[in-house]
């Protein structure tokens, strides 16, 4: 017989009814960026479509992602997508209203619960070009194995640091020891915006795509990296570069 945590486990990953649950992979990509021009697209470590068709490709190889929502305001995403030719990815143009630099994402998390009807969403960016297909499987995994404890999973990179404010020393008290070994620091966690997932019913509860407890699933290392200047696309080509190479 089955032991009570094995059950509920297999409830919330196959449902109530015994059919297997839906997991979507909604991907933003909004056209065009003001940090860095056109880095969804443009040309990443000599692979043409750039972060985006290395996204799609981590993606597609999934065999636990059932569709990928594109989101985009911008043609050559959508070109890029149909060349992989694969029913999995579902193209949707997104308004023009929320398109822009100064969409705000509670807005665009409104439009997601209703782009997908059920299942749980999972939302990443091409901005992480390090969290590969073997790491979206075991962060699936992860979710679905936790469900008993918690509602929602998000990335997140520790903090192992000496971190200030104005006051002071905010995750360490000084006068018990002014500069402790940074390995016994507890740590503060930093959201790199890599993967978070939720039921779309948490997404229409909390208007949030995290609920009121959150698993935090640790990267570290450049699975953490997260795209934002051009300072990061640059080392991000070069540490994608050299891996290809020592793979070679």
């Amino acid at each position: 017989m089955l032991n009570n945590q094995l059950f509920i486990s297999l409830v919330l990953f196959y449902g109530k009814e015994g059919c297997l649950m839906k997991t979507v992979a909604f991907l933003p990509c909004r056209k065009g960026s003001e940090r860095v021009p056109n880095k969804n697209i443009r040309d990443f470590a000599g692979i043409t479509g750039g972060l985006l068709f290395i996204k799609l490709e981590q993606l597609l190889k999934s065999k636990r992602i059932d569709e990928i929502i594109l989101s985009s305001n911008d043609a050559q995403v959508f070109e890029i997508g149909a060349s992989f030719k694969n029913e999995k990815i579902v193209p949707v143009i997104r308004p023009d209203h929320l398109g822009l630099s100064s969409t705000s994402t509670d807005d665009l998390i409104a439009y997601a619960a209703e782009l997908i009807p059920d299942g749980t969403i999972l939302w990443t960016h091409v901005t992480s070009p390090f969290i590969t297909t073997e790491l979206y499987d075991q962060i699936i995994d992860k979710y679905y194995a936790v469900l008993h404890h918690f509602d929602s999973l998000m990335s997140v990179s520790p903090i192992k640091k000496f971190i200030w404010n104005e006051a002071g020393a905010i995750n360490y008290d000084r006068k018990s020891e002014k500069w402790p070994r940074t390995q016994t620091l507890k740590p503060l966690y930093e959201v790199n915006s890599g993967v978070f997932m939720a039921n779309r019913s948490i997404y229409k509860q909390h208007k949030d795509r995290i609920g009121n407890h959150v698993f935090l699933y640790e990267l570290s290392g450049k699975e953490s990296f997260d795209i934002d200047w051009q300072e990061d696309f640059d080392m991000a080509e070069l540490i994608y570069t050299t891996n290809k190479k020592q793979l070679k």
